[in-house]
């Protein structure tokens, strides 16, 4: 099994890494250990998976999370409604249980010929023995199909991705396999490149006010929900396409209360009144 491969990751056309995550994504495909990636929603966790297969020309396997996933799910299932059915309709398939036995994700990225990015999205939603649940597999990179007495055994040790939004704390056991990176939200200089990558060809005002606004939104104190990257790049694609002006976004325009289309970057009626009562209190104070 090749736990090895010098290929390196790094920013590509659609993606822009820091170093420190660049790092942080050779480290542990050299270590042969799982990825686990921290961050706010929003700051482009799923998409690095995407980004690593791409740029390592490997093929990637989702397996998204949710709070009903059980641990064995990922390794396989034995679909004994369907082997009730088949039997009481004759079918000779129920003489081999094979038939019935449906390979999960991690199956699927242990016996591909080639190795594969394994991304294991939102973790942090399933119960908290979920990530105990696949230590062993992790570790070994096999497992043991009961129903067949088959053993499946990685190929070849698939980069493991894993992220966590941090809505709970995971076992400490699970932790200690990980190779851990937090994704720090991007500051004004990473975020510039970042719109660059969607936007090229995007005006240089427009930018900077749209910039201005964004960091000033999520600098309110208060807001239940801060607007995330991935908002602010849909927030971006509604100015220019509606083609609002750069006058309307400065802050002392009195025609507004609020950003235009600001649906895209405050989620909540809260947060929007919350704004609203901020940029009164500023603009009275500025009497």
């Amino acid at each position: 099994m090749d736990s090895t491969n010098h290929s390196r990751f790094s920013s590509t056309n659609n993606y822009v890494a820091t170093d420190d995550l660049m790092i942080a994504v050779n480290a542990a495909i050299s270590l042969g250990r799982p990825l686990l990636i921290k961050g706010e929603p929003g700051t482009g966790k799923t998409q690095l998976a995407e980004e690593v297969a791409a740029s390592l020309q490997a093929n990637l396997i989702q397996w998204h999370i949710k709070s009903t996933t059980r641990a064995q799910q990922g390794l396989y299932e034995y679909d004994a409604v369907a082997r009730l059915r088949d039997s009481q309709l004759g079918d000779d398939r129920v003489k081999d249980i094979a038939n019935y036995i449906v390979p999960g994700k991690l199956w699927e990225s242990f016996v591909s010929d080639a190795r594969p990015v394994l991304l294991i999205d939102e973790i942090d939603k399933a119960d908290i023995e979920f990530p105990n649940d696949l230590l062993l597999e992790l570790d070994k990179m096999e497992f043991h199909v009961y129903e067949t007495q088959k053993q499946i055994k990685a190929k070849h040790r698939p980069i493991i991705i894993i992220t966590s939004n941090n809505e709970k704390e995971l076992p400490d056991a699970f932790l200690r396999r990980c190779f851990f990176h937090y994704i720090q939200f991007p500051d004004k200089k990473v975020m510039e490149q970042i719109v660059d990558v969607h936007f090229p060809n995007l005006k240089k005002d427009l930018l900077e006010s749209a910039l201005s606004v964004f960091f000033d939104l999520r600098d309110a104190p208060g807001l239940k929900k801060k607007p995330s990257t991935s908002e602010l790049l849909d927030w971006i694609k509604l100015l220019v396409t509606e083609d609002i002006p750069v006058d309307v976004l400065a802050a002392d325009n009195p025609r507004s209360a609020i950003p235009p289309m600001h649906g895209a970057l405050l989620k909540n009626e809260q947060d929007v009144h919350l704004f609203e009562k901020l940029v009164f209190l500023n603009r009275r104070n500025a009497r």
